[in-house]
This record gives structure tokens, C-alpha cells and sequence, in this order.
């Protein structure tokens, strides 16, 4: 196993455990090195770093910055930043406010298709009160029944065409790359294999990612199996990506893993986390 987790969750975004919880279970599975990036949000880092220092972990401070590209929603995390970089503190805190918007509209969508009170109840589930995201408008929607469990809801209500999806407007890829260059950090693109678009496709953003200032690619990620960490592992390979390993762990239940437990990259992969493990 490859002792880093570069892409985990806490209750600072959406996921279920405090910073502090999710650091140490990641250094509890052997993790060496570990990255909290909570969706675009910093709150939850000094927390997560003391409890990783506790443990004798490495830690360097991340985020999970929402973006729009085309008709895509793409996710693309930044490592290794200065967190108070005032421009990119700026930056996140423009792309928080429209996520509230965003739930009210999502909630008046599912509303209009007989289930109200969706809303009071996501944010039941939000202990950040500027972040209130899908997730927990499906934990909620679990709890009522409508569902068996989060991967479901996304699949019957908060997709494309189905009645809780709402179109945003996100940060753009280029600012949300020059926000986290900008604060001295690695931009790299969050687990590729979710986006709902062909090869050729794929292939243009690779290109746009590269020559706007992107670094990596996640190869390794919670979401990704075999054949898609081989298959991402020779893309990082012709674009001279490097490439990164997350879980994306939000909750023990809801994905493939729980923090720190990723596999080995494929042969041939030069690995993000190469210059933190070094300077460490």
C-alpha cells in the first residue's frame, strides 16, 4: 500500500468526522504523508495538521476547489499552498457563496417534485454552515427513506436530469489553477474517472490542464478501479502529469476505502508527494 492520502474529507466540507478524527485514522492505517481537502474550504486545516504532528504524520495543508469547464463540474485539489494566501482565501470564499444559492434552488427543484423540506434537513447535516453541499442533501434524503444509501440518492435525484440537479456556475479552471499556484501550491486534477465525458474530451482537458498550469493527476483514488488506475496512470505518464493517491474518504460506509488505505501507483508514474516525503 502507498502510505500517502492526498484527498480526504472532514465535517469542515461534507464529510462525517471532525479534521482531527480523519487525520487520525489516516496515521493510524500507516499513512505518511496526508492532505485534508475539504471542498473549498480552509477551516479544517490547522486542527488536521496538529493531530497528524501528534502522530509523528506529515502533513500538508489542501483543498478541493469546485470548478466549471464547459458544461462539466470538475474537481481539482490543491496541495502544498500557503493557507493564508489572501487570494486564494478570496478566491474560495467567492465560490462559497454561491453554494447556498445553489441549495435553495436544489430544494425548491425537489420540492416541486413532492418532496419538500429537503433544505432544513440537509443542513442538519452541515457543521459548516457556509458549506452546504449534495452530500447532505443525500444523507438526508437516506434518513427519510427515499434511498438505500448516498451513492443511490445521487443516482435517482442530484444528477444531470433528475430532480434535484441544479445548474452552477463554479470557479473557472484557470482561476482556480492560478489561485493555488499563486499561493506556492501543486493544482491537480481530482479523481478523472467521474466525469461523465469520452476519451477525446478527456484528452482536451488534459491539454488545457497542462498549459494553464496543472501539475497532476489523481491515478490512485477511492473512485478508480483497476483498469482506471492504469488507465490514468498512462495518461499522467504522456501529458507529464504527475500523479497523485486520495482516498476521497467522506465517511466509513460511503466509498471504497477509509483514509489511508490506497494502492501502489503504477510502474513508471513520478509521484506528487515525492518533494513533501523528501523535505521531510
Amino acid at each position: 500500500m502507498t502510505p500517502v492520502d492526498l484527498h480526504c474529507h472532514s465535517t469542515a466540507s461534507d464529510g462525517l468526522l471532525p479534521p482531527r478524527e480523519v487525520a487520525r485514522l489516516a496515521a493510524e492505517r500507516g499513512c505518511q504523508l496526508f492532505a485534508l481537502t475539504d471542498h473549498d474550504e480552509l477551516c479544517g486545516l490547522p486542527e488536521a495538521a496538529d493531530e497528524a504532528a501528534r502522530h509523528g504524520m506529515r502533513f500538508v495543508n489542501g483543498v478541493e476547489v469546485s470548478v466549471s469547464w464547459g458544461k462539466h463540474t470538475l474537481h481539482i485539489v490543491g496541495l502544498g499552498f500557503d493557507a493564508a494566501n489572501e487570494t486564494l482565501r478570496a478566491g474560495l470564499a467567492d465560490v462559497r457563496a454561491g453554494r447556498d444559492a445553489r441549495a435553495v434552488a436544489m430544494s425548491d427543484s425537489l420540492a416541486r417534485a413532492g418532496i419538500p423540506g429537503v433544505l432544513e434537513g440537509a443542513r442538519r447535516y452541515a457543521d459548516n454552515p457556509e458549506i452546504i453541499s449534495r452530500a447532505h442533501f443525500a444523507r438526508h434524503l437516506v434518513e427519510r427513506g427515499l434511498a438505500k444509501d448516498v451513492k443511490s440518492v445521487f443516482k435517482k435525484y442530484l444528477v444531470r436530469g433528475k430532480p434535484g440537479f441544479v445548474e452552477h456556475e463554479w470557479a473557472r479552471l484557470h482561476d482556480a489553477i492560478d489561485w493555488i499556484r499563486g499561493a506556492g501550491g501543486v493544482a491537480v486534477l481530482a479523481h478523472p474517472a467521474r466525469y461523465d465525458m469520452g476519451n477525446e474530451t478527456m484528452r482536451v482537458l488534459l491539454t488545457e490542464f497542462r498549459r494553464l498550469g496543472g501539475e497532476g493527476i489523481e491515478v490512485v483514488s477511492g473512485v478508480h478501479g483497476v483498469h482506471e488506475v492504469a488507465r490514468y496512470g498512462r495518461l499522467a505518464q504522456e501529458f507529464g502529469l504527475l500523479a497523485s493517491s486520495g482516498t476521497d474518504y467522506h465517511a466509513t460506509g460511503e466509498g471504497a476505502r477509509d483514509p489511508g488505505l490506497n494502492p501502489d501507483l503504477p510502474l513508471g508514474c513520478d509521484p506528487v508527494w515525492s518533494r513533501w516525503l523528501e523535505a521531510a
